[in-house]
């Protein structure tokens, strides 16, 4: 006999394997049958498969019936049709719930039990960082792009640590009643503030996370501000471990020392001495009310720059107080604003130079990109700029060399040099205060350096660059009350556009913004430089609208740069024509990391966006490649290069800005001239300033110097783009009257073409630029500062040698040789 009862389920299986069924006749207790149930047994079991008799009964085979001990019905109730149920019954609803239930909490509990041992294991091995570490990492560090040469300092200008016994305890309590009124009771964490920073994260609501004091002082110095998990995560546990290993009163007196309170104050013993004063010792309440309202946005609640707001707050952290007992209602009642000292123009680590607004720029970049003023202030970050060295240097020695002391004081300048491949600012120049007014970002007026998107909207029109147009002086236009001109007087009734481009004929550009459509050419200028609708900021051109009039109209007076835009905007847009029309958004940031080199942030430059057509930029490039040469501004070697100048005059007989923009297929440069102020502009020979004067002057140095010793780059010299389906002129069909001077007037037959008088006529001898020497003698009549032999002998920039002889007349640092010969051209550097 077995040592089992053989239809007992407790018995041992053997994987799959069963035992094979017994013959399904009966049982006699003998022959190969079962062998019969042993007597005393006092229950019955189920075979497997199938049913038991009762005890006393014979056993059926598996899967067979057996008869109860009086021969009667089944041991198990009937099945569902009325026969015995086959195997385990079903289980019922309930138990199929309990049973899901128990598996549930089976899983729970597993998961909680891992939780536990990775949060144990997490928590142990977290490292509190030492809080005499925190100044030193908090010092925000900007480089140049080799990563290594450093730019400027943020955070290390003005910072007293002072225990807390020594920041009065009413200004202690105003803080805590702005950012965490429960601070001596929780346990350094708030859960609340976490759910809903993660919920914000989930749905991408408001980053505001509610964190208490110790998380701010755990995120503010030893982490980022990402708002991520991960971030939270880490912050958790260190406030956690914070708590634990610091009394209250350190983790105070550490977050009171570490937090910016703006205006370059960093810690509440600096801020007490640039607000009031004081030191921290001697705060009261209200004053304590003030610096409280100051932590969560120093420049937004500044009492000079908003007044209003910050004493909104002020009497929310008062009323706070009051709540928690920290101040009585008669104290509060007769609470009064506390005067605040004036601005006392803190550079926040700016450099003086031209590189301060280098670092304006990037600041402003990475708060675009979520950084607030606490992290970049004082978050000990390592910023690599897109600013190359040699090229800032470059920039800087070309603005000095020809921008002399020589040169009118009220003048003012501005360089900007991109990457078109990348986006990447490689050299920004706004003027030599790096903490006044950036002109980079001066919205002035371009005159003629716009009139390459003019062509380019042209040509996406079917108006090729040999196309003819009227570029006659002194046109009246159905849109406009005063008539055109040109400078200088110039005149070519039926230039191609490419001469008339070369020759910045206003009427020809005037006319062609006419055909093609004012907003057109607006729709080609804002996608080549990205400029929103309309102006930001808070200058006279806020929320207006861009490349219009005051009434939010755009004319055809677009096609000769009346309407304003900034230096940095033209080296964007000839940034995109020498990218084939791939517009690279500019930027100033390469690269982030904390403290310790973990990479928060890089920008290697977007793929960027395809704005133009191919084609069109490459007919615009062949038909300004002549600009250079003919304004006397061609690179060394030969290098080939595009370029426009452009002059925006005042009146009749002055200029308020000049420009000169150009590129090669690695690099687009902008330089501006001009003043605060529209005022006539003139050089310190008295001369009016054109672009192809002063500005072409610093943009030649500078280009020449970044681009010497690279290779020579090609640019298209084939226009793609024939034909004219536009109001053209027709080509002269007689040879253009001799030039006239002078000594020999002549006059010419009429010609056969209404393109030309129908009436003979005796020309006059024309000085268009007003240089002393008539047109037909000059080789740039609409440039007086490009002599030309016969000239009375002048010396327009003081160097010795006289413009006749002079390669750069305006440029005191080319002279010429002694012997008279034309001088060499100075050496690369």
């Amino acid at each position: 006999m077995p040592s089992h009862d053989e239809t007992s389920p407790v018995a041992p299986r053997a994987g799959s394997v069963r035992r094979p069924p017994a013959a399904r006749t009966r049982s006699t207790g003998g022959g190969g049958g079962r062998p019969p149930v042993p007597p005393g047994r006092g229950r019955t079991t189920a075979s497997r498969g199938g049913t038991t008799a009762s005890r006393g009964g014979t056993t059926a085979s598996r899967g067979g019936t057996s008869a109860s001990r009086s021969g009667g019905g089944s041991g198990r109730p009937p099945g569902r049709n009325g026969t015995a149920a086959k195997g385990r019954p079903a289980r019922s609803k309930k138990q199929r719930r309990k049973r899901r239930l128990k598996i549930a909490a089976a899983v729970v509990g597993g998961m909680l039990a891992l939780l536990c041992v990775f949060v144990g294991v997490v928590y142990a091995s977290t490292e509190v960082p030492s809080p005499d570490s925190v100044s030193t990492k908090q010092t925000t560090i900007m480089y140049y792009s080799d990563g290594t040469t450093e730019m400027a300092r943020l955070g290390d200008e003005n910072r007293t640590n002072v225990t807390l016994d020594q920041i009065s305890e009413p200004a202690q309590r105003a803080v805590l009643a702005a950012e965490n009124r429960s601070f001596y009771t929780d346990p350094g964490i708030s859960f609340s503030g976490i759910v809903r920073a993660a919920w914000n994260n989930v749905t991408g609501g408001s980053t505001q996370g509610g964190s208490t004091i110790t998380q701010q002082y755990v995120k503010n110095a030893f982490l980022t501000s990402e708002q991520t998990f991960s971030r939270k995560f880490q912050e958790l546990f260190l406030a956690i471990k914070l708590d634990n290993n610091f009394s209250k009163q350190q983790i105070l007196e550490n977050y009171l020392n570490t937090i910016y309170y703006g205006r370059g104050a960093y810690g509440i013993e600096a801020a007490a001495n640039t607000y009031f004063g004081v030191p921290a010792a001697q705060l009261t309440a209200q004053q304590g009310a003030v610096l409280a309202v100051l932590v969560r946005s120093p420049s937004s609640y500044d009492p000079e720059t908003n007044p209003e707001g910050a004493q909104d707050r002020w009497g929310l952290v008062l009323d706070a107080m009051v709540e928690e007992g920290w101040l009585t209602k008669g104290e509060r009642e007769a609470s009064v604003y506390p005067p605040v000292l004036p601005k006392t123009g803190s550079t926040l680590g700016m450099p003086d130079g031209p590189e301060g607004h280098i670092v304006k720029e990037v600041r402003a970049e990475l708060e675009r990109r979520g950084y607030d003023e606490q992290q970049i202030n004082a978050g000990g970050l390592r910023v690599t700029t897109t600013i190359s060295k040699p090229a800032q240097d470059a920039a800087v020695a070309a603005v000095d060399a020809v921008m002399t002391d020589a040169q009118p004081p009220e003048l003012r300048q501005a360089l900007v040099a991109i990457d078109p491949r990348t986006g990447a600012v490689v050299a920004y120049h706004g003027g030599r205060d790096g903490t006044g007014t950036d002109y980079a970002q001066v919205k002035r007026q371009p005159g003629s350096s716009v009139k390459p998107y003019v062509l380019a909207t042209a040509l996406e029109q079917g108006i090729g660059i040999q196309s003819r147009r009227d570029g006659s002086d002194n046109q009246k236009f159905k849109d406009r009350e005063k008539p055109v001109t040109n400078s200088g007087g110039a005149s070519c009734p039926a230039c191609t556009l490419t001469e008339a481009i070369t020759r910045s004929l206003n009427t020809t550009f005037y006319s062609l913004a006419y055909e093609v459509g004012p907003e057109n050419v607006r729709d080609t200028i804002m996608a080549a430089t990205g400029l929103p609708d309309t102006w930001g900021g808070s200058d006279f051109f806020a929320n207006k609208k861009v490349l219009a009039n005051g009434d939010g109209k755009t004319g055809s007076s677009i096609g000769i740069g009346e309407y304003e835009m900034r230096p940095i905007d033209q080296a964007q847009g000839f940034a995109t024509l020498a990218a084939g029309g791939v517009r690279r958004p500019a930027h100033f940031i390469a690269k982030v990391t904390d403290s310790e080199g973990t990479v928060l942030m890089e920008n290697g430059g977007e793929a960027g966006e395809q704005v133009l057509p191919s084609d069109v930029v490459n007919d615009t490039t062949v038909a300004i490649k002549g600009v250079a040469a003919y304004s006397k501004r061609a690179l060394d070697g030969g290098r080939e290069v595009a370029s426009k100048t452009g002059t925006q005059g005042l009146n009749s007989t002055d200029n308020s800005d000049a420009w000169m923009v150009g590129y090669t297929p690695s690099l687009s440069a902008a330089v501006w001239v001009g003043a605060d102020e529209r005022i006539p502009i003139r050089d310190s020979s008295g001369r009016i300033i054109y672009g192809s004067g002063l500005p072409g002057a610093i943009w030649q140095r500078f280009m020449n110097a970044v681009l010497s010793g690279t290779p020579k780059e090609k640019l298209p010299d084939k226009a793609l783009i024939t034909g004219d389906t536009g109001k053209g002129v027709p080509e002269p069909t007689t040879e253009a009257p001799a030039p006239v001077t002078p000594e020999a007037p002549v006059t010419s037959a009429a010609p056969t073409t209404s393109a030309a008088p129908t009436t003979p006529a005796k020309p006059k001898p024309v000085d268009s630029d007003g240089d002393g020497v008539t047109d037909d003698k000059d080789p740039a009549p609409n440039d007086p500062t490009i002599p030309v032999r016969g000239r009375p002998a002048v010396d327009s920039d003081g160097d010795g040698v006289t413009d006749d002889k002079d390669p750069a007349p305006n440029d005191p640092t080319i002279p010429g040789r002694s012997n008279g010969e034309p001088a060499l051209p100075p050496p690369s550097r």
